[in-house]
């Protein structure tokens, strides 16, 4: 058990979890921010921000978290397997530890999902990536692939070409779902090709990708795309799955809150994209932490 028990515990360290405990911090209440994989979040991989922040993600990360540090917001590694009621207070219990808190907020945000295919697991770090920010140079003048459609996916197609001397944008679609600017941003690079209509079933290489194999989901024609690294930008799954069932959640993970962001458990609040109606920018992650920690700070009052 922890020594010393904390007015809130934020699970995530994110702009969303980042932002409730500043707040709340800022309030005079003692916080816990527990992280499981890396603090700042997927925003970390943006290397510019569009529309009202700007400057990289990881700046706004590392902004955040030099802020919460300096108003006292203790940190920790683990990733929470569980949370239930004990007595008057919540109790987090992470991989490592348990702590005790009079409220939670959840802002464990989201995973990108993974294609499902094989070669994708066992080619981790060799050709298969996430990041194409932090693993662009390695395929300087090489050719790499994206998987998928949407901002992330022409975002980060954009930086890797960047690097690269061809990147294959596959999308299963036959228009992109991105924003216009986007669009066209990529429209005008000339070492982006887009392939429509198309799905990966299977990543090929030995020791590292040397190819996709791809179908054609109009006609079914199946072929080969040859490179030596795959992105997969197809959407983002909850991080959810430790949250106790008094906590609603839709069919596809994301959790049910009220206008005030207080799930159906008293106390456990949620915002940003781990929870059900997200708006999707990180605008919107502020706007749900800040409700989420006036919430939660009105009821410790």
């Amino acid at each position: 058990m922890s020594d010393s028990n904390k007015d809130v515990i934020v699970i995530g360290a994110g702009i969303a979890g980042m932002t409730a405990a500043k707040q709340l911090a800022k309030e005079g209440f003692s916080v816990l921010n527990i992280e499981a994989v890396l603090f700042g979040g997927l925003v970390i991989n943006i290397n510019e921000l569009d529309g009202e922040l700007h400057g990289s993600g990881a700046e706004l990360a590392s902004n955040l978290m030099m802020e919460i540090g300096d108003l006292g917001v203790e940190s920790a590694d683990g990733a929470v397997s569980a949370i239930a009621r004990d007595g008057n207070l919540l109790k987090v219990t992470t991989d490592s530890q348990t702590y005790l808190s009079r409220a939670v907020i959840v802002a464990s945000g989201a995973r990108l999902k993974r294609l499902g295919v094989p070669g994708e697991a066992s080619l981790e770090g060799k050709g298969v990536a996430q990041c194409a920010d932090c693993d662009g140079p390695m395929y300087m003048q090489q050719t790499v692939a994206v998987i998928g459609g949407g901002d992330s996916a022409l975002q980060e197609a954009l930086v890797l070409a960047g690097y690269a001397d061809t990147v294959q944008l596959i999308h299963r679609g036959s228009k992109y779902s991105a924003r216009q600017h986007l669009i066209d941003t990529v429209a005008a690079r000339g070492n982006i090709v887009s392939v429509w209509n198309t799905v990966v079933d299977e990543i090929g290489g030995q020791d590292a990708v040397s190819e996709l194999r791809v179908r054609n989901v109009v006609d079914g024609k199946t072929g080969t795309i040859a490179c030596t690294g795959v992105f997969a930008y197809i959407g983002l799954e909850p991080n959810s799955a430790f949250l106790p069932g008094e906590v609603k959640r839709t069919a596809d993970g994301l959790v049910e809150t009220d206008a005030s962001m207080q799930t159906g458990l008293p106390g456990v609040f949620a915002a940003g994209a781990v929870r059900s109606g997200y708006g999707g920018m990180l605008t919107h992650a502020i706007s749900e932490a800040t409700t989420a920690a006036t919430a939660a700070a009105a009821m410790l009052r």
